[in-house]
């Protein structure tokens, strides 16, 4: 088990140490049993890191087994999403788009009577209609096709229901949202990713699309069966390389938690200011208020931002029970989960490689928030 000399370095006090221990038995377990085999964990609260630790043996891309690190990189799957979504804040906030926009604006292709009322909001906040996955998902993987077959598969596939009147979670709206991005910046949506929040917050191990020097430091994931035997499945060099942004970024989990740190902190992080403060709070809060046509339950248990999910809406296994009401995170498929409480101060982001492992990825989330509750007041 590696621990972070930095976060060893902030003082803990004795009480919350000894609170924190129950998260760590419940990951040094859970990697003992290999499920997952190996996890990375990073937690702060009110700005400082509390914890912060890699467990397991980690089977990487390239090279031998060895034990996983705070550097170890992890494949976060669909936790890519809300990254995505925050570069279209960027340039809403630079006056490069509004997000009742139609997408058709910036993708005149995808066009239609039945996608004519499709938004940019619809995308950000999964009530387009599109569908997950495109029909021809497997195949396109199967002959791997670039990322422009997905974005025009996504331009003609039909659509599930009218936008706006359901919602329905949709990679392929996340595809487009790429594409708006490389369309509107003039560069490629890694790229732009890189520039405005992975270079300048110090996550140089966080990348969409997985560079070859990173293979060694890379943790395979342990893939479902559908996935295997293939050339096109999460560990092939095709989908790590290819930086699908519904899934395709790789990062540690200490330098994800500067993202999230820096999303509770305001959007300023370390003197630099990565959102305008109405930027920050149009993307975080839910959007139903615009999504007149969704209905009472739609509304109640399936609440999105701006590519976050609400947790005062649809529990999911991932979150477990006890993050606020005013928590949001996403989870992705290969077994990893992050979110912001800031009600409590708290951030938090758990990377594994086991698919099957949100029952588990919600156990340690509960204890990480029975263990950083906020001590009672002492008597007057």
């Amino acid at each position: 088990m590696q621990v972070n000399d930095e976060s060893r370095a902030q003082v803990v006090p004795a009480d919350l140490e000894a609170r924190l221990d129950r998260v760590r038995a419940l990951c040094r377990e859970a990697t003992e049993r290999g499920q997952p085999a190996a996890l990375a964990l990073a937690v702060a609260q009110h700005g400082k890191v509390v914890l912060s630790e890699a467990l397991g043996t980690v089977h990487p891309l390239d090279g031998p087994p060895h034990p996983a690190v705070l550097d170890t990189v992890w494949l976060i799957a669909s936790v890519t999403k809300p990254v995505v979504c925050a570069g279209i804040c960027l340039l809403l906030e630079r006056g490069e788009l509004l997000l009742d926009d139609p997408v058709s604006r910036f993708i005149p292709e995808f066009n239609g009577t039945d996608r004519a009322g499709v938004t940019l909001r619809h995308l950000l906040t999964h009530t387009s209609g599109l569908p997950d996955m495109l029909p021809e998902n497997i195949a396109l993987r199967e002959r791997h096709a670039p990322l422009s077959e997905f974005v025009r598969g996504a331009c003609t596939t039909k659509l599930l229901f009218d936008p706006g009147t359901g919602v329905s979670y949709q990679s392929m709206g996340i595809a487009l949202l790429g594409a708006v991005i490389e369309r509107i910046a003039g560069m490629s949506c890694p790229e732009f990713l890189r520039r405005e929040f992975f270079a300048p917050l110090g996550m140089d191990r966080c990348v969409l699309g997985l560079p070859p020097e990173l293979r060694p430091h890379t943790a395979r994931v342990d893939l479902p069966d559908w996935q295997q035997p293939s050339d096109w499945n999460w560990n092939s060099i095709y989908w790590r390389e290819l930086g699908a942004p519904w899934g395709g970024m790789h990062a540690t989990a200490p330098q994800f938690l500067r993202f999230m740190q820096m999303l509770l902190a305001g959007g300023t992080w370390e003197g630099r200011t990565y959102f305008a403060p109405a930027t920050l709070r149009e993307m975080l809060r839910p959007q139903s208020a615009h999504l007149p046509h969704l209905s009472e339950a739609a509304r109640r248990e399936d609440v999105w931002g701006l590519g976050w999910r609400h947790l005062s809406g649809r529990k999911s296994e991932y979150f477990g029970d006890l993050p606020g009401w005013s928590a949001y995170g996403h989870a992705g498929a290969t077994g990893t989960v992050v979110w912001n409480d800031p009600e409590s101060g708290v951030s938090c982001v758990l990377f594994g490689n086991h698919p099957e492992s949100a029952r588990f990825l919600g156990q340690v989330n509960n204890a990480v928030v029975a263990a950083l509750h906020e001590p009672a007041p002492e008597p007057i």
